[in-house]
């Protein structure tokens, strides 16, 4: 992506894909980069758990202490607030999407 809007646009994305993926189990971070990078996000580790530690600081993620193949791994969670926030970007996307895809509302724009 070239252009600022897209870009910007896609940044804005990350932290709503961070809660859905963390909204049925506790991920840590290189999974969470994975799956991040498997729908064209591609982070570095020094990007993501500023984010993941703000998340946390809002209250919208939790974590643990767990392991993975036996290294020590930091999962993260969805808390109650971090669920409703998913719910109210998910349904503001939905606004915005039909806003921009309805005819009438385009020649508005204009």
């Amino acid at each position: 992506m070239n252009d600022n809007i897209q870009k910007r646009l896609f940044q804005g994305f990350v932290c709503p894909l961070i809660l859905k993926m963390s909204a049925d189990e506790g991920l840590f971070g290189t999974l969470i980069l994975d799956e991040l990078e498997q729908i064209g996000y591609r982070l570095s580790p020094g990007t993501l758990y500023p984010i993941l530690r703000q998340m946390q600081q809002e209250g919208l993620l939790d974590s643990y202490e767990g392991s993975s193949a036996g290294k020590p791994r930091r999962y993260y969670t969805l808390t109650d607030k971090g669920r409703e926030s998913l719910k109210e970007s998910m349904e503001y996307l939905d606004f915005l999407t039909n806003f921009l895809t309805n005819e009438s509302n385009k020649t508005a724009v204009s």
